[in-house]
């Protein structure tokens, strides 16, 4: 993976996110993915699993739970890439109503591990709230 691939893959993953268009959302990991949304969890294990759990299709208490559309952006780059491994920084920022005031911005880090397709097979995620001014 080059620092190029990790980034077009983040912005997939950006994409993916925005639309919740499953073939996106697979497309993103392998097919034996490990998926962390917080360091200490336990990953969800499998794409299907990873899949249901982001579009919350899934009973799960590791669903993300899904963001209503116009409430979100987020932007991610790779700040370093070793092999198959990659680190990646960004921020989500979040408003209680589309196209209204940012409430929550977060600052995010990334871990993630690739195939040699260029799929995800681990992904572990760090996030941070921001002080409100």
């Amino acid at each position: 993976m080059t620092k190029e691939d990790v980034d077009r893959w983040l912005d997939a993953y950006v994409e993916a996110w925005m639309t919740y268009d499953r073939d996106q959302v697979e497309a993103l990991f392998a097919e034996d993915t490990a998926y962390r949304y917080h360091p200490y969890d336990d990953p969800i294990e499998g794409r299907d699993a990873v899949v249901e759990s982001w579009l919350e299709a899934s009973e799960s208490s590791d669903s993300s739970g899904r963001d209503e559309p116009g409430t979100y952006e987020a932007s991610y780059r790779a700040v370093a890439v070793d092999g198959d491994v990659a680190v990646a920084t960004g921020s989500s920022s979040y408003r209680d109503e589309p196209g209204g005031e940012i409430k929550r911005t977060y600052d995010n880090c990334f871990v993630m591990r690739f195939d040699s397709e260029g799929r995800c097979r681990e992904f572990t995620e760090w996030f941070m709230q921001r002080k409100s001014p």
